[in-house]
């Protein structure tokens, strides 16, 4: 990598970082901007985190932000930690009754499927895997899958946007409406989707969708968002229960309430997202009023041809169309089915202490043992070239 190019980036020059998609990089302008506010922070701790004196205000400003790049209604946006906290808050919430049942997927994410787990658990509901293939060829077996797998049990379900373990994204304003139209309430857990696809929740029309600001926005992390539809907001409690609880003036509406303040701590990683979403809209300036249209293009397109060189290299089919990938790809490796879990750390290592590249490799299933690329800005295609040489030789 040139020094141009990642001079932004605090990324070490001596490593290959294709792994944006599992904490994303922070740039560096970011950072400054979040110890800008981490020192007003100490300089006067009560005037800036007390919420009756400047801290909505601030809050309320990201919350702008947040909403217009969701095409959403910020009285609809409440603030957590990350994505996993957004889907505890929202399943713990949830009026469930023995004999109900919730709907996830088999490319769900690991931490959100716990949650929903115990939840159901403790409401004696009972917990229903839609299977959906991989490799796959459209996004038909998706809506399949999940048609399959609904019963006149079904109350609630939790999908992807963009699946982590393997890239896919998911016809989620087809899965809304298939789900309304089962009288299912429906969360999409879409960890990756902001920053690396259009954006819409007015048109999709979620009950419930969660995200992290530190992946493909580029925040600090330690801060993402929860949107809940105006008429479930009623219901919906944070995972910490605090002064919001029962102290008018932490917000417009109870909703916020509850979420502006969850006790003492660092809104600094808030507070320094716009800075974050304006760098990222400065790189690939465009007319198109999505302003990241352009930088999402160039990911993608970086992705799909990253994904082009170790598929011919390796002479592998595509696994997931082109049409069906954001910014991540999935690729199985068939010359490592049969490995153990201890060999496929033994790849892993060798591929970060000899070949200097960090991203995941992991077993996806009985099948399947594969590698996950991830393209931002900052990363090119002769990376993926050299990535390409080092799993043949792995092979």
């Amino acid at each position: 990598m040139n020094d141009t190019q990642q001079e932004p980036w605090l990324i070490r020059r001596d490593l290959d970082f294709l792994n944006h998609g599992s904490f994303g990089a922070t740039p560096r302008c970011v950072i400054e901007n979040q110890r800008h506010w981490q020192n007003q922070l100490e300089e006067d701790p009560i005037e800036f985190l007390a919420p009756e004196r400047s801290l909505l205000p601030k809050l309320d400003f990201v919350r702008q932000t947040v909403a217009q790049e969701l095409n959403a209604s910020p009285r609809d946006i409440a603030f957590v930690r990350n994505a996993t906290e957004g889907v505890n808050a929202v399943v713990r919430s949830l009026p469930l009754r023995a004999g109900d049942e919730v709907l996830v997927t088999n490319h769900g994410y690991n931490a959100c499927i716990n949650a929903v787990a115990q939840a159901a658990n403790s409401a004696g509901a009972t917990v229903v895997t839609a299977n959906i293939p991989f490799p796959i060829q459209s996004p038909d077996e998706i809506v399949r899958a999940i048609e399959h797998s609904i019963s006149p049990k079904t109350t609630w379900m939790l999908i992807d946007h963009v699946t982590s373990p393997t890239g896919i994204v998911l016809p989620v304003a087809e899965l809304i409406e298939l789900a309304h139209s089962n009288n299912i309430r429906v969360m999409v857990d879409g960890a990756h989707a902001p920053g690396m696809l259009p954006l819409n929740l007015n048109e999709l029309n979620p009950d419930y969708y969660t995200a992290n600001h530190h992946k493909w926005w580029c925040g600090p992390k330690v801060s993402g968002f929860l949107y809940v539809d105006e008429k479930s907001q009623g219901e919906v409690l944070p995972s910490i229960i605090s002064h919001g609880a029962n102290t008018e003036g932490y917000g417009p509406s109870k909703f916020q309430c509850q979420f502006n303040w969850p006790g003492t701590f660092d809104p600094s990683p808030l507070l320094a997202l716009p800075t974050a979403i304006d760098f990222l809209a400065s790189l690939y300036p465009t007319d198109d009023p999505n302003r990241l249209a352009g930088l999402m293009r160039h990911n993608h397109d970086l992705a799909v041809a990253g994904r082009r060189v170790i598929l011919d290299k390796l002479k592998l089919p595509e696994p997931v169309p082109e049409s069906m990938l954001g910014s991540l790809a999935t690729i199985p490796i068939p010359a490592w089915t049969n490995h153990t879990s201890a060999q496929i750390q033994a790849l892993r290592t060798a591929l970060r202490t000899e070949h200097r590249f960090e991203l995941p490799v992991f077993r996806l299933d009985a099948a399947n043992v594969c590698l996950r690329i991830s393209a931002q800005t900052y990363n090119s295609l002769d990376q993926y070239e050299r990535l390409a040489d080092a799993v043949t030789k792995l092979s």
